[in-house]
């Protein structure tokens, strides 16, 4: 009985670990290319609030833009992602 219900959950086990789909070679580059892409933005918002010489509510306009963009991006970005791992 054991060895048979063992027998059962390694089959299905092995079943169910090849039914998901997986990103292709060019899909996972995209994806790599589009974080170095976000993470170059990130870099140049932070450095451009940092630098921010308008007043307080200039400056606070400005970061909520940014990250705001980053959100969008981000968000466009794994969406994409996640329909590639699907198809």
């Amino acid at each position: 009985m054991k060895l048979t219900n063992l027998l059962m959950i390694l089959t299905l086990g092995l079943f169910f670990s090849t039914a998901h789909a997986t990103e292709t070679l060019p899909e996972k580059s995209e994806a790599t290319k589009n974080d170095i892409k976000r993470d170059a933005n990130k870099a140049v918002d932070r450095v451009d609030e940092a630098t921010c010489t308008g007043t307080d509510a200039e400056c606070a306009k400005r970061k909520i833009g940014n990250r705001a963009e980053e959100g969008k991006d981000l968000i466009k970005d794994k969406s994409t992602e996640i329909k590639n791992k699907v198809d």
